[in-house]
């Protein structure tokens, strides 16, 4: 068996010979079937299926390391439920998210157990089970990224992916014991995502170590023009400030509903941060705490019913009662009501900007209390709001967080903190939230009894200074023979795009493995499909010295007007070539002559 599955242990056992990623992946489906599947997993990738995609993985950064995906996230060939059976189909496409992190060696096991599309903070609302506190059986393990979160802090994956809108990236990780990044909205890309709150909803990422969390999340963000709501974050620079000490706000008079041991750690947190060198600054939290009101009103109720309308509709029945009374109540939310919810949040937003002028960043509970499963299910709307009175706000202003434990209770449940920041300030609240972990006596990493000492720090990782960006037509695609000559170089998916008009496109003869040739001969109608990587300078320079003839590195034009470095084919290598431009692009031509 595996000792533990943080990114440290497993890269280290690689590279010594003292495991493989095959043993690996054994373990994890032996203590999966010693466990049971249900109620941490709703479906499981076949172990031989994984052996088999762990034996080709790419040799890129997340090589050989396992990771779970909630359950309103795609899979290629595993349904998405949402944790509703009758609304459950089958994707011929991951989401990007997965891709991405697949791309780069990372090896999927299986969907994990949520509450039902996604709406809950609590991880009861399931017909798949409850998932319970990896610590404390009866106690709720938080929601809605239930499964994502027992399964890190069991020892099941190295790291989920979570979603997070209201807090569902959050609070399970403080519930367990384990980390949770709950990254600035569009930096990970929500396609191949069932929304909650398409404008409020991001891909999250629950990991044992914040340096592994944030190695996933390197890995997994990137533009991505097929996400509407996408955005570019300004290339990474070394995390500070322009204060030479770090200002941190605390609530002026915190919020626990009567739980005086979370109040107890609470105080200790802060006490400890003071330790690491931080200016505390207390504040007036009646603007955030406004603004999580606004979360289950008005415009976000209402969204949640765009998400799933015609189903909600037609099959109301097959929908949890509690997740059906929420979605549903939308149904009278009025158009003029939708826009006074906006108004309120622009004048909430704007009532907080002087509240961030006087600290950097936030350090609050995750959660205020903790509930057990009975108590949730006796009352699971008023319980569930208390759950978000420290998380609902985060997404409606625009901000990034990062979860991170903080200590256990006396009565061994644990205990957790979030530093919430700016719109990407992800790296900055990395480089403080390690610091503030690591600054617990003898903390094990989420419920495996291993140390949190045993694994490397965060280390920040900024963007290359001298990035060059490269479109690649054919064998170095994802999932194409050569890709692993990128991500081996450290190389960057950024985004997919297409040709400008202009460019022909053939298949080429006597090349293996087989390859296009892109021409531009002026008569050719373009559009042609196109991944955008990044690698530094020395990775762009290595990886072209392999490029062979006939085929090299050109400027190419773009439909959206821009150029970028890209594959092109010396023209004489086409005559005679089968002309493949209708098909628009390398994967469409593969599937159409298979």
């Amino acid at each position: 068996m595996i000792a533990s599955l943080d990114f440290s242990t497993l890269r280290d056992g690689y590279a010594q010979g003292t495991f493989t990623p095959q043993d690996v992946i054994n373990s994890i489906y032996d203590r999966i079937a010693a466990m049971g599947e249900r109620p941490v997993w709703i479906s499981l990738v076949p172990r031989d299926v994984a052996l088999e995609r762990t034996a080709s993985a790419p040799r890129g950064p997340l090589f050989g390391i396992p990771f779970g995906v909630k359950d309103n996230i795609d899979v290629a060939g595993l349904e998405t439920t949402c944790a509703c059976p009758d609304f459950a189909y089958t994707p011929e496409r991951s989401a990007t998210a997965v891709e991405r992190l697949e791309a780069a060696g990372a090896i999927v096991i299986g969907k994990t157990n949520l509450d039902q599309f996604a709406t809950g903070l609590v991880g009861t609302r399931s017909p798949y089970g409850i998932p319970e506190s990896a610590f404390e059986p009866g106690y709720i393990s938080g929601g809605s990224s239930s499964g994502s979160a027992v399964a890190v802090a069991r020892g099941l994956v190295s790291f989920a992916l979570g979603t997070d809108t209201a807090g569902s990236g959050r609070v399970p990780a403080a519930f367990n014991n384990i980390v949770g990044l709950k990254p600035t909205k569009g930096l990970i890309s929500a396609r191949g995502v069932v929304p909650a709150c398409k404008t409020q909803d991001t891909v999250s990422i629950f990991a044992l170590t914040v340096a592994d969390a944030a190695a996933a999340f390197d890995v997994a963000a990137a533009f991505d023009a097929e996400d509407d709501y996408a955005r570019t974050a300004e290339r990474r620079v070394a995390p500070s400030t322009s204060r030479s000490t770090l200002r941190i706000g605390v609530p002026d008079t915190p919020e626990f509903f009567g739980d005086t041991a979370n109040a107890e750690l609470y105080a200790q947190v802060i006490a400890r941060a003071q330790a690491l060198g931080a200016d505390v600054v207390p504040f007036d939290f009646t603007a955030f705490q406004n603004t999580a009101k606004l979360l289950y009103q008005g415009p976000w109720v209402a969204e949640r019913l765009a998400a799933v309308k015609e189903f909600a509709r037609n099959r109301p029945d097959a929908i949890h009662d509690v997740v059906r009374s929420i979605v549903l109540s939308a149904e009278t939310i009025s158009a003029a009501e939708t826009f006074e919810g906006m108004y309120r949040l622009a004048r909430l937003t704007r009532a907080a900007e002087a509240h961030w002028q006087a600290f950097d960043m936030m350090l609050l509970p995750t959660a205020p209390t903790t509930y057990t499963i009975a108590d949730v299910c006796a009352d699971p709307v008023r319980l569930n709001s208390n759950l978000g009175f420290y998380t609902n706000f985060v997404n409606l202003m625009d901000l990034s967080a990062l979860a991170v434990p903080a200590g256990f209770r006396a009565d061994g449940l644990p205990f957790g903190v979030t530093l919430i920041g700016r719109a990407c300030a992800d790296a900055t609240l990395a480089a403080f939230g390690d610091k503030l972990h690591r600054s617990l006596p003898q903390i094990q990493i989420g419920a495996t009894g291993h140390s949190l000492d045993a694994t490397p720090q965060y280390k920040f990782a900024a963007s290359p200074p001298e990035a060059v960006e490269i479109a690649v037509v054919g064998a170095h695609l994802q999932g194409q023979p050569l890709n692993g000559q990128l991500t081996e170089r450290n190389a960057r998916f950024v985004r997919t795009a297409k040709t400008a008009a202009g460019y022909s496109f053939f298949a080429l003869a006597n090349t293996t493995p087989a390859k296009p040739g892109l021409v531009f001969d002026g008569h050719g109608t373009g559009a042609i499909d196109v991944e955008i990587w990044e690698l530094d300078a020395a990775g762009f320079g290595s990886f072209v010295a392999l490029i062979p003839a006939p085929l090299g590195i050109g400027t190419l034009r773009l439909d959206d007007g821009t150029s970028v470095k890209g594959f092109v084919c010396e023209a004489h290598a086409v005559a005679g070539a089968l002309d493949i431009t209708a098909f628009g692009g390398w994967r469409n031509w593969l599937a159409a002559k298979a």
